[in-house]
């Protein structure tokens, strides 16, 4: 393990699917959790497009906070999450604490992890 270079990578969020009250709850729990690229009252906004709207942050997380407890949802939410193998998964663990987590896909690569998940209200 390189530790280092996994302590030190970023992961990428991508939130669809869902409503901007939801993707700034999972935001919330993810900054609650870990640095991120976005200020604390940083909320999510609809676009005036109208196409499909996402919602992107990076969050680090080497510098871990408390642990989420569960947290309702209104509907589910799609979480397309990019980054190192550790980091992924050391975020994947943070939103299982907060969220009911089913992994609909995968990709990999050689120092990276493409994972789509599936949240929903915690149940825990």
């Amino acid at each position: 393990m390189n530790s280092t270079q996994e302590y030190t990578t970023p992961v990428v969020v991508t939130l669809s699917e869902c409503s901007k009250e939801d993707a700034h709850v999972v935001f919330r729990v993810l900054k609650q959790t870990f640095a991120s690229d976005r200020d604390a009252d940083d909320a999510p906004q609809y676009s005036a497009h109208p196409d499909t709207t996402v919602w992107t942050a990076t969050f680090d997380v080497s510098p871990e906070h408390a642990p989420a407890e569960p947290v309702p949802l209104s509907a589910s939410v799609r979480a397309d999450v990019q980054g190192g193998y550790w980091a992924v998964d050391r975020l994947q663990e943070a939103l299982s604490a907060a969220f009911d987590v089913r992994e609909e896909g995968m990709a990999a690569g050689d120092q990276e992890k493409d994972i789509q998940l599936r949240l929903a209200s915690g149940s825990r």
